[in-house]
């Protein structure tokens, strides 16, 4: 079974376990360390990378996770309602641009698609104001670990020759059982397009007045999911996501609505591993509509770093420590990529790290 494979058919193969540390991106899993954490022997962006590497290397003049994507062009349609939440003025009622990229959470990017559990959703939305809004989403609903050093731990029990090593991490780690548990139950689609992504971080929103909200948000597809069987998946070819999409696109644009979470008075924001009850609030602010399928190699979402601590004025990260420490992450993966020249042919004039 190819390395980037987890989890296709109905038992759940505890040795495989370390395919997790390949394909759950969750918003890329390729983490960081920020000042005083993991003392003494501390968290680097080199160590977590070197630690997502397969066995035979990185793929060269690529992402070091989700490597495997496609670009597009679209619009956020903006209905207003979520200024009551924030600020930005991505959320004013009107029509922003968008440049996204799907992808598949694996570090081959020739991996079969059938073969990949993890889907992401990556956004870049810009504003009149010179603002930028960037954010990472993937169809989990919740991370596999609590912290950026459970996620470590992960990896290197995955990674471990001795058949006890991954027996001792899942016990030291019940957190990671729902997880487990969606990735064995939680139904396959044939489409990014009927997808939904969540963005499993908590990020606070500030509207006008200063008032302050803990959020997290999800992108509910319009298309009506059908599933299918990843046996059945398989018979569609190795690049089927990025075929079917291309061509779904273009006979129409593809949308999913934006809904946003606010959390509770005492909710936790530090932990993604943990969803928040579903009776909480949720406001629709807005749709974002993908118009325009584009080969990464040559298309608009190449050069971006999706960076999740790009935010707007109105917005700013939480107690959660994974986004500055994914931003540390996918800086030293973007510098690695692009100073691969031979393996990164596009000249990254323009690039946004």
């Amino acid at each position: 079974m190819p390395k980037s494979a987890l989890f296709p058919t109905g038992r759940f193969p505890w040795r495989s376990l370390g395919l997790i540390a390949i394909v759950v991106g969750v918003g890329a899993v390729a983490f960081a360390y920020t000042g005083g954490w993991l003392t003494p022997e501390r968290l680097t962006p080199n160590k977590l990378l070197e630690a997502l590497a397969p066995p035979d290397g990185p793929a060269l003049g690529h992402r070091r996770n989700h490597a495997k994507g496609i670009c597009f062009t679209g619009v956020f349609d903006a209905n207003g309602a979520g200024t009551e939440l924030s600020r930005a003025q991505v959320f004013a009622r009107g029509t922003y641009p968008v440049i996204g990229r799907f992808n598949l959470s694996t570090a081959d990017p020739n991996a079969p698609d059938a073969t990949v559990r993890v889907r992401g959703l990556s956004l870049s939305i810009g504003t009149p104001d010179g603002e930028e809004w960037r954010s990472a989403m993937v169809d989990p609903p919740f991370f596999p670990v609590s912290t950026p050093q459970g996620f470590y731990e992960l990896l290197i029990a995955s990674k471990d020759k001795d058949p006890n090593a991954m027996k001792a991490f899942i016990a030291a780690h019940p957190e990671f059982g729902p997880f487990a548990e969606w990735a064995q139950t939680a139904p396959w689609t044939g489409s990014y397009a009927e997808d939904r992504f969540n963005g499993l971080n908590a990020f606070v929103f500030i509207d006008k007045s200063g008032g302050e909200h803990n959020v997290r948000w999800s992108m509910l597809p319009v298309a009506q999911p059908v599933a299918v069987a990843p046996e059945e998946l398989a018979k569609r070819g190795p690049d089927f996501l990025e075929q079917e999409i291309t061509q779904r696109v273009a006979g129409g644009p593809q949308s999913w609505k934006m809904v946003v979470t606010v959390a509770n008075p005492g909710d936790q924001t530090a932990d993604p591993s943990k969803a928040w009850p579903p009776d909480r609030r949720t406001v629709e602010v807005g749709t974002l509509v993908a118009q325009k399928i584009e080969a990464e190699r040559d298309g608009p979402c190449r050069d971006i770093n999706f960076d999740p601590t790009v935010l707007p004025t109105g917005m700013r990260v939480s107690d959660d420590p994974f986004p500055a420490a994914r931003s540390s992450a996918y800086r030293v993966s973007f510098d690695r990529r692009t100073a691969e020249a031979k393996d990164y042919p596009r000249t990254a004039t323009g690039a946004k790290p």
